[in-house]
């Protein structure tokens, strides 16, 4: 259940690049919201979104209101991850053995004959002899 909360919260861009933002350290709510296009109210919103799947922690500091990202909840999602990454992993090592017995176990076949010229047609020969009268 989990995991939905987290997902759904890192389905919007907005708040992805929040995300993002706090990856570079603490910063003020203010300082997120002033490269979107957006009110402060909806700002705050998408890190009440981040805050309640704990991606991101807020606190109070007098007038400050410092973020910042919270990596256990990223960690969840990698750890979670790592099961598809090793199962597509193995899954692609398989397929490759697979390939390279079935290149070994084919005929060889003769190299391909070099292409010829092309004839050219009767249309082409009649400008030809046209052009020399």
């Amino acid at each position: 259940m989990h995991l939905d909360t987290t997902f759904a919260a890192l389905a919007d861009p907005t708040r992805r690049a929040i995300l993002a933002r706090l990856a570079l350290g603490e910063t003020s709510v203010m300082d997120l919201a002033k490269p979107f296009e957006m009110s402060l109210p909806a700002v705050s919103k998408h890190l009440k979104v981040l805050e309640r799947a704990g991606l991101i922690a807020r606190s109070r500091e007098a007038q400050w209101r410092p973020c910042r990202i919270e990596p256990r909840a990223l960690k969840d999602v990698d750890d979670w991850l790592q099961h598809y990454r090793r199962f597509y992993g193995e899954s692609f090592d398989r397929l490759d053995s697979y390939l390279k017995k079935l290149q070994a176990t084919e005929p060889k076949t003769k190299e391909p004959k070099a292409k010829q010229p092309k004839a050219k047609s009767p249309k082409a020969k009649e400008r030809k002899h046209d052009g020399a009268k």
